[in-house]
C-alpha cells in the first residue's frame, strides 16, 4: 500500500504533467481574427471571407474570431486590439481595402509579434511594418470565364457592368469580362456604370434598371454585395453573372455563372505556416501572396439553367487553359476604348505583372470612362 506522501507526490507530478500537456496544446492552437466592413450574409465580399473563416476552422487546431460591419475608421483599430488583447489572436485578417492605411499600419507597429494580412493591398518593403502582408486572388480569371458565358448568352450583344469605383482591381475585372465576352462574340459591348462606393444599394438598383431599360440583357458587377443587382435582373427577366460568392439562389432563372473567392484555401495555407513557426517578419511567409484558378484561390460558380452547351464548352476550355497555366487574358494587340495602344502584337501582361495592379484604362468595347 502506497504511503500518503508517495500518493501526494504522484498526484502533484500527474497534475504538472497535465498542465504541461495543456500548455503545449494551447501553444499549438492558432487563433485567427477576421474583420469585415459589412454583414456576413451579403452574398458578396464579406460573405466570401466569412465562408473562408468557416473553411479554415475545419482544422481542429484553428480558432476563428469574426467581427462584422466594422467601418473603415478608427473603429477597426479598436476591433483589432480587442482581438489581440482579449481573444489572443496572433493572426489578423482585416479584409476591407480601406483598413490598410492608416489603420493596419498603425496597429501593426504596436503589436510586432502579431501578423496582419490585408486583402488586396500592396506591401512595400522598407516602408511598411515587417509583420504586415498582402494576399489576393486573380479573380479576373473567373470573371473572364463569366464573360465568355455572357457573350454566348446575350441576344442583344449588349452587356452591363455595375461597379463601385474605377480603381485598378475593378478596372481589371471590367476589362477581363469584356475580353472574355468579345472572344465569344466579337461585336459585344459592355456598358459600365460606377456608383461611387462599395455599398450603394439604391444606386445599384437604379443602375441595373437603367441598363436593362437600354436593352442590355446580361448584367454583372463589382460591388461589395451583388444582392440588389441579382434580384433586379431576375425580376426584370435579364441574365446575370455573380461576383464574390454564389448568388444563384437570388436569381434561379437568370443566373448564368459567377466569379467566386475561395478564401479557405488561402487561410488554411497561412494557418499551417504559422503552426509551423513561420512568420512575415522572419521572411518565411511571403509578404505578397497571389493565386488564381490553378492555385485554388478563386473558382467559378456552377452554370445556371439558361447556359447553352456551346457556352459551357467554351467556358470549360478556357478554365482548362487557366488550370494548365497557359491562358493569358491581357495580350496584344490591345487598345483602350479611346484607341490608344495598350499592348502591341505579341506583347503580354501576365498575371504576376504589377502593371495590372496599377491599371488605369478600359479596353476597346467597354462603354464608359475611368473619370467617373
Amino acid at each position: 500500500m502506497n504511503s500518503p506522501a508517495i500518493s501526494l507526490r504522484s498526484a502533484i507530478l500527474l497534475t504538472l504533467g497535465l498542465l504541461t500537456q495543456a500548455s503545449l496544446l494551447a501553444a499549438d492552437k492558432v487563433t485567427m481574427g477576421f474583420v469585415y466592413v459589412g454583414p456576413k450574409d451579403d452574398y458578396g465580399y464579406n460573405q466570401a471571407h466569412s465562408e473562408g473563416c468557416a473553411g479554415v476552422q475545419k482544422l481542429p487546431w484553428v480558432k476563428g474570431i469574426e467581427e462584422a460591419s466594422v467601418p473603415e475608421t478608427t473603429a477597426v483599430q479598436e476591433t483589432m486590439r480587442n482581438m489581440i488583447n482579449l481573444d489572443k489572436a496572433t493572426l489578423i485578417f482585416p479584409t476591407s481595402f480601406g483598413y490598410f492605411d492608416p489603420h493596419i499600419l498603425r496597429v501593426a507597429k504596436q503589436y510586432p509579434k502579431v501578423q496582419f494580412l490585408h486583402c488586396g493591398g500592396l506591401y512595400t518593403e522598407g516602408k511598411h511594418p515587417a509583420n504586415v502582408g498582402s494576399y489576393f486572388g486573380y479573380i479576373d480569371e473567373a470573371v473572364y470565364v463569366a464573360g465568355i458565358v455572357a457573350g454566348h448568352t446575350s441576344k442583344s450583344g449588349k452587356l452591363g457592368f455595375i461597379a463601385a469605383k474605377p480603381i485598378p482591381q475593378v478596372l481589371r475585372n471590367i476589362n477581363a469580362f469584356a475580353i472574355g465576352a468579345r472572344s465569344a462574340k466579337p461585336g459585344v459591348t459592355v456598358q459600365v456604370i460606377f456608383t461611387g462606393d462599395w455599398s450603394m444599394p439604391v444606386k445599384e438598383a437604379e443602375a441595373a434598371t437603367s441598363l436593362i431599360n437600354q436593352g442590355i440583357d446580361v448584367l454583372t458587377c463589382h460591388v461589395d454585395s451583388p444582392k440588389v443587382i441579382l434580384e433586379t435582373a431576375e425580376r426584370r427577366g435579364a441574365y446575370v453573372c455573380g461576383y464574390h460568392a454564389d448568388g444563384s439562389k437570388l436569381a434561379p432563372k437568370g443566373y448564368l455563372t459567377g466569379a467566386e473567392w475561395n478564401w479557405s484555401t488561402v487561410y488554411t495555407q497561412y494557418a499551417e505556416s504559422v503552426k509551423a513557426g513561420k512568420s512575415l517578419a522572419a521572411g518565411t511567409i511571403p509578404h505578397l501572396v497571389r493565386g488564381g484558378l490553378k492555385e485554388g484561390f478563386v473558382k467559378c460558380s456552377p452554370y445556371g439553367p439558361a447556359v447553352s452547351p456551346a457556352a459551357k464548352a467554351a467556358a470549360e476550355a478556357a478554365k482548362a487553359q487557366f488550370l494548365a497555366g497557359d491562358m493569358v487574358i491581357f495580350k496584344g494587340p490591345l487598345k483602350d476604348n479611346t484607341g490608344k495602344e495598350i499592348l502591341a502584337a505579341g506583347a503580354v501582361y501576365k498575371q504576376q505583372d504589377l502593371a495590372l495592379e496599377s491599371m488605369g484604362w478600359l479596353v476597346d468595347g467597354v462603354l464608359g470612362s475611368t473619370k467617373n
